[in-house]
């Protein structure tokens, strides 16, 4: 049984461990993978996800589908509001278009990197030292989390920050269950996609 995580970019294909250790008994009565498929940016994603979600639900063992796409980056016009009425209107627009019970849209707000500050210790101290305290989702639009971190690396180890393979092994150690403390969007995502893995693991 496995649910299909249809992302914009190769880097966010690392995300499936992280989703699993989640979705693990006890939280569930059968482990279940997660695949994730690259749209290969978000004008192809848009483009392509209800087509291609169609075709991963007709196949034998998927028990659902997910969206995920930056918040920032993701050439919606938003309408006027605050983040939590910008994000149910984002879903719902998506979720109408692609138009299936078993598929479910969400949002990285506003990067994915915003889940990894949620454990600044898992960097390297002298970046940690730079990391900002607040909200990991709050940090936003005018610096996104990517800047953020790539701007400690180049000050702190003059060098860059590496997102296809060091924000791999960050996203290899982090907690889901701190980063959905810290991030009530991510925590958002967690919680439906199990429930779209109870509901369908004994449906299907």
């Amino acid at each position: 049984m496995k649910i299909v995580l249809f992302v914009e970019g190769k880097t966010e294909t690392y995300l499936p461990q992280f989703f699993q250790r989640w979705l693990a008994p006890p939280r569930v009565p059968a482990s279940v993978g997660i695949a994730a498929v690259n749209l290969r940016g978000v004008a192809n994603y848009r483009s392509e996800i209800r087509k291609r979600t169609l075709v991963a639900l007709a196949e034998p063992g998927v028990i659902g589908a997910i969206g995920l796409i930056d918040f920032y980056a993701s050439g919606l016009r938003y309408p006027a509001g605050n983040i939590w009425h910008q994000y149910n209107w984002a879903r719902q627009t998506i979720q109408s278009e692609v138009n299936h019970p078993r598929f479910r849209q969400h949002f990285a707000v506003h990067e994915t990197e915003a889940w990894l500050l949620s454990e600044p210790d898992n960097f390297p101290r002298e970046i940690s030292e730079r990391l900002p305290k607040g909200a990991p989702e709050s940090v936003n639009h005018r610096n996104p989390p990517s800047h953020v971190i790539a701007n400690a690396y180049q000050t702190r180890l003059q060098r860059r920050y590496k997102k296809p393979t060091e924000g791999a092994k960050l996203f290899a150690k982090l907690d889901p269950d701190r980063a959905s403390e810290r991030c009530p969007h991510l925590k958002l995502l967690l919680d439906e996609m199990l429930d779209l893995a109870k509901v369908n693991i004994v449906v299907r």
